[in-house]
């Protein structure tokens, strides 16, 4: 039986498809797509919406 190479011992090559197969598959899903938008932040669409709702209620 063959002992394994250590990773550090290993070329980039092999570093690179070893750390490839370790990572999941997102299975044709964009991860960036799903970030969820920070609340605290500035949103100049979301102050649009509530000026608009405002001025619907006061028709």
């Amino acid at each position: 039986m063959r002992q394994p190479v250590p990773l550090k011992k290993q070329s980039k090559k092999a570093q690179r498809e070893h750390h490839a197969r370790q990572r999941g598959s997102w299975y044709g899903i964009s991860p960036v797509t799903r970030t969820v938008p920070n609340g605290k932040a500035y949103d100049r669409n979301r102050v649009k919406r509530a000026a608009r709702a405002d001025r619907g209620l006061a028709d």
